[in-house]
């Protein structure tokens, strides 16, 4: 493939510290940095995780009134899709700012708008209400937060990872990737006693509002946070080096094309973008089916109670949050490949037997099956952190990684719900989800074998 590393940029024997902070700097920068990034990124996806929930638990009925209940959660799961379709509008606009003016600029913008479209939610009225005003305004809000999370994740993982100091790029880098699990866990920690006090049903007529408007305090706090950290020295580095009076013509040139990064990138790294993609796209299913379709599926149609299938969820993310920096930093040592390829196997293994275990309706069952297929979901998810950054240039990264994480997230994750759903009409055995899952944990698994290892790639050209 001609875009591939081996003929447009060389590996080299180890991570090149020309950008890299000074060690005294990294060794107190980086830490802030990384745990900066997971801040943000975890608040964005606690925003994500509660739709996600409120779609599962009482949006279809809420905003799309329907006598077929099937069809009520069909179109508040089209509304989540929304979101996805709009990520895309998020990588060229943050990518863009991220690759032009900085990585620190993009996330705090991309972070704010996350803030002002969550608690737009919590503030919608219903259908009841409002018409067909409600759901227009729903669909409105969910596209915003798209193109929010369009540029939250390239940004948070970029700004962990560039900051890192040499050897330990992929362990810095996945400490915002815990954010996905833990805004996840953050959500059910405010949905699960939410339901208890108030009950199923003061839940879906007003208490659903509570993890929305909460979103307000969390935003304040993440927007605090990033603003205190430093931009990225691999950013600035490369900002100087076209701006100086000494520069090259022909750096100059090269950096003056990445104006427009994402029709570089398509131009000179096509490969890289659809195998990164591809080898993305089945650790998307895995999480989202599991944390977000599953949570609707479990109780609507197996009678398996709204409690125990949050907890299962939750404490299979959590197991998957525990072993995140251990995989990263084994990943430093033995490279992102083996490990990934580790995980993506697991998970084409595991896919059926996990889904199947819903047919046994017991909590304990359930909660095992989940746990050991979000640890393997954590050996695919935490390199790929520093494994996506990696197969780009420094001027392009922020657009490359994000295009890659976010059409994997879209095609993987945005549409299955919908699928899932749809398969389920016609299949009533949960063992449908397992072989689609599978199925795209398969197609991961080819894309990484035919990608090369990056952990010794050069990260500051």
């Amino acid at each position: 493939m001609p875009d591939l590393p081996s003929k447009t940029a060389p590996m080299a024997a180890g991570p090149r510290p020309a950008a890299s902070p000074p060690p005294s700097t990294a060794k107190t920068e980086a830490p802030r940095v990384a745990v900066a990034s997971l801040v943000g990124t975890t608040i964005e996806y606690y925003d994500f995780a509660v739709y996600g929930t409120a779609s599962a638990l009482v949006l279809g009925p809420a905003f799309f009134p329907s006598g077929n209940p099937t069809v009520s959660s069909l179109a508040a799961f089209l509304t989540f899709a929304a979101a996805f379709l709009s990520r895309p509008l998020g990588v060229v606009l943050f990518g863009t700012i991220g690759d032009r003016l900085g990585r620190r600029k993009a996330l705090v913008a991309s972070l704010l708008l996350m803030g002002v479209a969550t608690v737009g939610v919590g503030l919608l009225p219903t259908y009841e209400s409002a018409g067909l005003l409600a759901p227009v305004l729903l669909v409105t809000l969910r596209l915003l937060q798209g193109i929010s999370m369009g540029g939250e994740w390239g940004g948070a993982v970029l700004l962990a990872a560039e900051h890192a100091p040499p050897g330990r790029r992929a362990l810095y880098a996945s400490i915002p990737q815990a954010g996905p699990s833990l805004g996840f866990l953050l959500s059910t920690a405010v949905i699960l006693p939410t339901l208890n006090i108030v009950g199923r049903d003061g839940f879906v007529d007003w208490a659903w509002r509570i993890p929305f408007l909460l979103s307000t305090v969390l935003v304040v706090i993440g927007l605090w946070v990033r603003t205190t950290v430093s931009e990225s020295p691999v950013f600035n580095a490369t900002a100087d080096r076209t701006t100086r009076p000494s520069a090259k013509a022909s750096e100059v040139t090269s950096e003056s094309a990445s104006r427009f990064p994402l029709v570089t990138l398509l131009k000179r790294y096509p490969g890289r973008v659809l195998l990164g993609t591809g080898a993305a796209i089945g650790g998307s299913a895995v999480y989202y089916l599991t944390i977000v379709y599953s949570i609707s599926y479990g109780p609507k149609e197996l009678g398996i109670p709204q409690n125990t299938m949050l907890t299962a969820a939750s404490i299979g993310a959590a197991a998957g949050i525990a072993i995140t920096l251990p995989v990263a930093r084994l990943s430093d040592r033995i490279g992102r490949r083996p490990v990934m390829l580790t995980g993506a196997v697991g998970c084409v293994v595991w896919a059926v037997p996990m889904y199947a275990s819903l047919s046994s309706r017991d909590g304990l069952v359930i909660t095992g099956a989940y746990t050991v297929g979000l640890m393997f979901l954590a050996l695919m998810f935490s390199p790929v952190a520093a494994f996506l950054p990696e197969l780009f240039p420094a001027r392009l990264r922020y657009t490359g990684a994000s295009a890659a994480f976010i059409l994997a997230n879209t095609l993987g994750g945005g549409f299955a719900p919908l699928v899932a759903t749809w398969l389920n009409s016609h299949w009533e055995s949960p063992l449908v989800l397992g072989f689609y899952t599978g199925t795209l944990c398969l197609l991961s698994l080819l894309c990484l074998l035919a990608l090369p290892e990056t952990r010794d790639q050069e990260f500051d050209i």
